[in-house]
């Protein structure tokens, strides 16, 4: 199903819009489909990067860690203490 959306631009944007338009060979409503989905994709490729990025920053830390089997026993001893 399609929905329709109205934005209220100025005549200076709206001019800038069309000319735009004309010069890629399309119509308004096809340019503006085209950037929203452009601003789409963009975004959802930062989130992604920034989100690659905290996982590397993290790996780059070395914290000292304990035996697997020595750890789950002091937790275990804070449960019961």
């Amino acid at each position: 199903m399609s929905k329709r959306l109205q934005v209220i631009l100025s005549d200076q944007e709206m001019e800038e819009i069309q000319s735009v338009a004309r010069q890629e060979h399309m119509t308004v409503s096809q340019w503006v489909r085209h950037a929203l989905r452009a601003a789409r994709r963009s975004r959802s490729a930062k989130d992604a990067a920034r989100k690659i990025a905290s996982i590397r920053a993290a790996a780059r830390h070395e914290f000292p860690t304990g035996d697997i089997e020595q750890m789950l026993a002091e937790i275990e001893k804070g449960y019961l203490s």
